[in-house]
């Protein structure tokens, strides 16, 4: 099964990615037994309880618990899921890292249609922004009188993070309810105006020439099929040349 979905699923380049994979597996394989099992005793009940072999109705129903017993075991297979692997990966996800594991932090601001990206600079600190300093050359609304704003970089479509560093990601919106979704890196979160959602997760390699896709997984308008980007993964010195070489915000 893990094959057969493998073949259909986007490959995974994250350090978690397997964990997903892993539910995703388990909860197939119970569905199709599900499927198999209720089949079978959908083509039974057919058979045995025919009306040409059944011309007098039975009023009394089943009198065995097999069925019952069946159901119980399915509950206990969906509580094994659920506590066993879903609320420990949800807490693992949802748990974000400290300042001191030093995560590599970026903010993507969602809105229609395109995705801005804004990194803090080498000084690790984000400058302040404003709604009314918003403009066509200042997608975030960076105030570039800010000290803190001088190294920041803002681009649109682009997410460039460091290989095998814990990346922060604090997902927000512009206007209407998108979802930033990088497939590669089993991530999906609603990006929802006047919230600042942060994920995390670790890269463990590097685009390689291969074009990874950021994806809007939420219906936000009559060009929501054109809010697409990309996600590069780079090694740090490509990542600090890259850094360097992007055109400051202008008001």
């Amino acid at each position: 099964m893990k094959e057969f979905l493998g073949q259909r699923m986007p490959p995974d380049y994250s350090a978690h990615g397997w964990q997903v994979d892993q539910i995703i597996y388990i909860t197939h394989w119970l569905m199709l037994i599900l499927f198999v099992f209720w089949s079978a005793y959908f083509i039974y009940v057919l058979r045995r309880f025919r009306a040409t072999r059944n011309p007098k109705a039975s009023y009394h129903g089943m009198q065995s618990h097999w069925s019952t017993w069946s159901e119980a075991g399915v509950a206990v297979v969906e509580i094994v899921l659920l506590v066993g692997f879903s609320i420990p990966g949800w807490y693992r996800w949802s748990t974000q890292p400290k300042t001191g594991q030093n995560p590599f932090e970026v903010r993507v601001i969602g809105e229609q249609f395109s995705w801005n990206v804004h990194y803090p600079g080498p000084d690790g600190k984000f400058g302040r922004t404003a709604v009314n300093l918003v403009t066509s050359t200042n997608p975030v609304g960076l105030d570039i009188s800010d000290a803190a704003a001088k190294d920041d970089v803002v681009v649109s479509n682009q997410l460039h993070l460091p290989v095998n560093r814990e990346a922060l990601i604090h997902v927000m919106s512009k206007d209407v309810i998108h979802s930033f979704k990088l497939p590669v890196m089993r991530v999906e979160q609603d990006a929802i105006p006047g919230m600042d959602v942060p994920i995390h997760f670790t890269p463990i390699r590097t685009n390689n020439g291969e074009t990874w896709e950021i994806a809007c997984a939420q219906l936000c308008g009559l060009g929501h099929y054109r809010m697409r980007g990309q996600i590069i993964i780079d090694n740090a010195q490509d990542l600090q040349k890259w850094m360097s070489e992007q055109p400051k915000v202008t008001q």
